[in-house]
């Protein structure tokens, strides 16, 4: 792979100027096979005989993570290593993209989410189904010349469970892991899930317990063996800042949780990065958005600071409006803030308190309805320094627009892009 990847420049950006920089990187975490099994692909409108919901085939799955990464706004896509043996060895989708191709490279037994099965809500065990080498090459043995073939970056997950048998053990494996992955110049990142077992830490002691936990782990870790960066439940600004403030260079992500409500998204997303979050992992408030690619427009332009989220929702519902696209909910409906469920089996739980609702703007109406869902534009490069283009266009200056102009602005840019 040798196109320069958005995920480095921006890394690379962050440990020169922990304080100042403004990078902020976004990922699609495209890996739920590993977790929700055939449920990970997402729902069609279509139903079976008796109601049920009918989800996307695999291969449908896989070309919406296509089109993502052409696309080009998300820095990383991450995938089971068989959809990244597909994509990434196979089909090169990733040889003239700007997006890091990654893979989960364990899947601890809290999150093997089956129909009527009893997993989640057990006390998590380590478990790994892929390999490195797996995930590098696509089989057993690695030459040295094939390790670039594949994912050269990996999720790495642990759920503590605050018991020192289970913890230890979580540990063990993790550090069999890390000593595996310097070997063969594998990087990762660490995921760290709440307990997935009720009454095991205190709510009020939850955020702490967690910062806790990932100071210790990495104490004894040196440069070459830490992770990239870290995915982590989002537990309020007071967490968020004294895990920055304690090393500007470990640099925190937060994990999205449930669909929930496009407001809950996108506000978790702003809120994070208001208090020092640097990456911001999204898997089922993408897949289960009504257009994917619109709504990681938009999760792009909150990274980026070029739109409030409340802004953002009504300039969504507005590009759903002119593409034909009926909305999950009302405008009203997905502008409230809900509880967000942050495990994958649906235990943990966290609030945000929402900003007061700005006005809604008056904008020209949108254009007749289309079934066509286009992809919406890749990111160009900047036209100056502070004023980014999109497809050789100049952004407006945002900081000079009220709310209004920018919600009118993105649905006049969504209208030429719909013709």
């Amino acid at each position: 792979m040798s196109s320069t990847k958005t995920l480095d420049e921006k890394l690379k950006h962050i440990h020169a100027d922990p304080h100042g920089c403004k990078d902020f990187i976004l990922a699609d975490a495209k890996d739920a096979d590993m977790a929700l099994a055939i449920g990970a692909t997402g729902r069609t409108t279509e139903k079976w005989p008796d109601g049920s919901p009918r989800f996307r085939t695999l291969a449908e799955y896989r070309r919406i993570i296509e089109e993502i990464v052409e696309q080009g706004l998300v820095d990383i896509m991450l995938m089971s290593a068989s959809t990244s043996e597909e994509l990434t060895i196979r089909k090169r989708i990733f040889d003239s993209s700007a997006v890091t191709p990654a893979c989960r490279a364990n899947d601890t037994t809290d999150i093997h989410v089956y129909r009527g099965g009893k997993s989640p809500g057990q006390p998590s065990l380590p478990f790994r189904t892929a390999t490195i080498d797996h995930i590098q090459c696509g089989k057993l043995h690695c030459p040295p010349s094939e390790r670039h073939l594949g994912a050269n970056l990996g999720l790495y997950s642990i759920t503590y469970t605050n018991d020192s048998v289970r913890d230890r053990e979580a540990l063990l494996a993790y550090n069999a892991f890390r000593l595996e992955a310097e070997e063969k110049g594998f990087r990762h990142f660490l995921e760290v899930f709440d307990p997935n077992v009720e009454g095991m830490v205190a709510p009020e002691h939850l955020g702490g317990f967690i910062n806790d936990a990932i100071v210790r782990t990495l104490g004894g870790v040196t440069r070459s063996g830490r992770p990239d960066f870290l995915k982590i439940v989002y537990h309020g600004p007071r967490a968020m800042e004294e895990l920055v403030a304690y090393d500007p260079h470990l640099v925190v992500g937060i994990l999205g949780g449930s669909a929930g409500t496009t407001y809950d998204a996108f506000k978790l997303l702003a809120e994070a990065k208001k208090y020092g979050g640097r990456v911001a992992l999204f898997g089922r408030k993408i897949n289960q958005a009504e257009n994917q690619l619109a709504f990681i427009h938009f999760l792009r332009l909150i990274a980026d600071g070029e739109i409030e989220p409340e802004e953002a929702v009504k300039a969504y519902h507005g590009v759903l409006q002119a593409l034909g696209i009926t909305p999950n909910r009302t405008l009203a409906d997905d502008m409230v803030l809900q509880t967000g469920v942050m495990s994958y089996g649906g235990t943990k739980t966290t609030s945000l308190s929402p900003a007061p609702a700005k006005p809604a703007a008056t904008a020209a109406p949108a254009p007749a309805q289309k079934t066509i869902i286009p992809n919406a534009p890749a990111k160009a490069p900047s036209a100056t320094p502070d004023r980014p283009a999109i497809n050789g266009n100049a952004l407006p200056d945002f900081s000079r627009m009220t709310p209004a102009e920018k919600v009118a602005w993105q649905r006049a840019r969504w209208n030429r892009i719909l013709g």
